[in-house]
C-alpha cells in the first residue's frame, strides 16, 4: 500500500500548477491611494436579504452523447476528463440479492466479495492482491438488492495491465477455499452483533413487517445459511450475474475514446453472453397496521412509523417528495425537526423518508430515538404532523423553500463524471423516460399546495401505518410524567410484542433472554 500511495501522490504533485505567476507583488511596490470606492464595492448590498442572485443556469447532460456500443452489443458510457492521470472503470451487472435462493440469503453479496478476494483461476489471492497493489490499482465488487457493481480505479500509465487483471478477476474468479472460509467467518462475526444495536434490530423487523420474511427484502442470512455457501453455489451465482448480457460499462478519466473502446472490445472478446437476469419479484406480504414492540433494555426507545408507499415512476412521486421535504426530510427546516427536536427537545434527530422501488412500491417511514418516558409523546407529535399535512394546506413559504431546495441542489448528481455516468447507467437499466431530467425542475416548480395535500391524503394515512418500537416497554408504555401521552393512545392500546431474535438463527429468544 505504501508503494501505491507514493505513486499516486507523485502523480498528483506533478500536476500542481506553478505559483510564481500568481505571487503577490514585491513589498516595495508603491501603494496606490483610492479616492473613491470601486464600482464593485458600491454594488454590495447593506444587508444579506438584499443580495440578488442570478437564476441558476444548468442543463443536465444528454446521455446519448456519452453512449457507445461494443461489437458484442455491450453498452458503454464514456466521459473523458484530463484533470488527473487516472481512469475509473465501473461495470454494473443486473442482479443482486434479488436473485438469492430462499435458502441462501446473502449469497449474491458473498459472491461479490469472493470475486474480489478469492483470486482467479490463474492467480492465488495473495498474488492478485500484490499485483494490484504494485500497480496502485483499486478494485472492488459489491452487490445491492438489484445490481452487482465492479469498479476499478488506476493510473493512466498502467491502464492496460490493470484492465487485464480486472477482467480476468471478473471472468474467471478463483473462489479460493481459504479466503471463502475467512469471508464466512467475518460474516458470522457480524451476525453475532446484530442485537447489539437497536438500529439493527428495528431495521430487520421493519423489513419483515413491510415486505415479509420470505421476500428477499426481508430475508437475512443465518449461521446455517452462511455455512451452506460453498464454491459451487458461488460459481452458479457468478455465472448467472457476471457476463456481458447483464452488463453496462461506464468509464471516466484520462483516456482517448477510440482507444478505450478498442481496449474494452478486446477485453470482452470471447466472453460468453448469458441470459439477462430477471427483474425482482414483488413482495406478496401486506402490512398489517398496528403497534409493534421488540424488547430491549435500553434507556432510549427507537421508533419507526410508516407504511408501503409508491413506485419510483408513480405520477405522484415528485409532489410526494416535495411533501416529504417539508414533513421530515428537510433537516432543520422540516416540521418534524422543528416540533420534536427544536420545540420539545424530545429527540436529537427525527426524519422522514420515502424509499420508492422501481418494480414495486417501496415504503414511507418516519423515525426517531427518544427517552423511554417521551417515546409516546414524540410518536403523538409525529402522527399529528402527518395528519396536519393531510388536513391543511402547507404554507407558501414551506412550499417555496422545499421546491428551491430540490431545484437548486439538482445539479449535484451531475457534478462529477463518475456520478453523471452512474445516473446514466441506472436510468438505462431501469428504463427511466429519456426526458426525465430535462423536465424534472419544471415539474417540481409546477407543484402546488393543493397537490401536496392530495398526495398526503392518498399516500400518508396514519390508520394504515405501523408503529414499531424497540426498547423497554414497561417504561415506554407509561408515557411522560406530565401525562401528555401514553402508548394506549395508539391503535386502542393494543400492542403486538414481537420477539427479540437470536442473532445467529433469527429464531425467537426465550422471554428471559429477550428482556436483555
Amino acid at each position: 500500500m505504501l508503494i501505491r500511495s507514493t505513486i499516486v501522490l507523485a502523480s498528483l504533485i506533478a500536476l500542481l500548477p506553478l505559483q510564481a505567476a500568481h505571487a503577490a507583488p514585491p513589498a516595495t511596490a508603491p501603494a496606490k491611494a483610492s479616492a473613491a470606492p470601486s464600482p464593485q464595492a458600491a454594488s454590495i448590498p447593506k444587508r444579506p436579504e438584499e443580495i440578488a442572485f442570478e437564476p441558476l443556469a444548468f442543463e443536465p447532460p444528454d446521455a446519448k452523447s456519452f453512449r457507445k456500443t461494443l461489437p458484442d452489443g455491450t453498452v458503454v458510457y464514456l466521459a473523458p476528463s484530463r484533470e488527473l492521470p487516472l481512469v475509473t472503470v465501473s461495470i454494473t451487472f443486473r442482479g443482486g440479492s434479488s436473485l438469492d435462493p430462499a435458502d441462501a440469503p446473502g449469497l449474491a453479496s458473498m459472491t461479490a466479495r469472493m470475486i474480489r478476494e478469492g483470486g482467479t483461476a490463474k492467480r492465488k489471492p495473495a498474488e492478485l492482491d500484490e499485483e494490484l497493489d504494485f500497480l496502485a490499482t483499486d478494485v472492488g465488487v459489491a452487490a445491492t438488492d438489484t445490481f452487482t457493481t465492479a469498479t476499478m480505479n488506476c493510473l493512466k500509465s498502467n491502464l492496460d495491465e490493470s484492465l487485464a487483471l480486472f477482467v480476468e478477476m471478473l471472468r474467471t474468479p478463483g473462489f479460493d477455499d481459504d479466503r471463502l472460509a475467512t469471508g464466512k467467518a467475518r460474516v458470522l462475526e457480524g451476525l453475532k452483533q446484530r442485537n447489539d444495536d437497536a438500529a439493527s434490530i428495528i431495521g430487520r423487523e421493519w423489513k419483515r413487517l413491510i415486505y415479509g420474511p420470505e421476500h428477499f427484502e426481508g430475508a437475512e442470512p443465518t449461521a446455517a445459511t452462511v455455512a451452506a455457501i460453498d464454491r459451487g453455489r458461488l460459481a452458479a451465482m457468478h455465472k448467472r450475474i457476471i457476463h456481458p448480457a447483464n452488463a453496462i460499462v461506464a468509464v471516466s478519466g484520462d483516456f482517448d475514446e477510440a482507444e478505450m473502446l478498442a481496449k474494452l472490445a478486446k477485453a470482452f472478446d470471447g466472453w460468453e453472453r448469458g441470459e439477462l437476469a430477471p427483474p425482482p419479484t414483488p413482495p406478496t406480504a401486506t402490512l398489517a397496521p398496528g403497534l409493534y414492540h421488540v424488547p430491549k433494555e435500553i434507556p432510549q426507545g427507537k421508533v419507526l412509523i410508516g407504511s408501503r408507499a409508491i413506485t419510483r415512476d408513480d405520477p405522484d412521486a415528485i409532489p410526494l417528495a416535495i411533501l416529504n421535504e417539508i414533513l421530515g426530510a428537510g433537516g432543520f427546516t422540516s416540521r418534524l425537526m422543528q416540533k420534536v427536536r427544536s420545540n420539545e427537545g424530545l429527540a436529537y434527530s427525527v426524519r422522514s423518508g420515502i424509499q420508492p422501488k422501481v418494480d414495486y412500491p417501496g415504503d414511507f417511514r418516519a423515525g426517531f430515538e427518544s427517552k423511554n418516558a417521551t417515546v409516546a409523546l414524540a410518536t403523538k407529535i409525529v402522527l399529528g404532523e402527518i395528519d396536519a399535512v393531510r388536513n391543511e394546506l402547507v404554507t407558501e413559504d414551506e412550499l417555496d423553500t422545499a421546491k428551491k431546495s430540490v431545484i437548486e441542489t439538482f445539479p449535484r448528481q451531475f457534478e462529477s463524471k463518475p456520478m453523471m455516468l452512474k445516473v446514466f447507467v441506472n436510468d438505462e437499466w431501469t428504463k427511466r423516460p429519456a426526458d426525465y431530467w430535462k423536465t424534472f425542475r419544471q415539474k417540481v416548480a409546477a407543484v402546488t399546495r393543493e397537490d401536496l395535500q392530495r398526495v398526503a391524503r392518498k399516500h400518508l394515512d396514519p390508520e394504515k401505518m405501523a408503529i414499531l418500537v424497540v426498547g423497554d416497554w414497561n417504561e415506554i408504555a407509561k408515557g411522560d410524567l406530565e401525562g401528555r401521552a401514553t402508548m394506549k393512545e395508539f391503535f386502542g392500546g393494543e400492542v403486538k410484542h414481537l420477539p427479540l431474535r437470536d442473532p445467529l438463527s433469527l429464531e425467537p429468544l426465550p422471554d428471559a433472554k429477550a428482556a436483555k
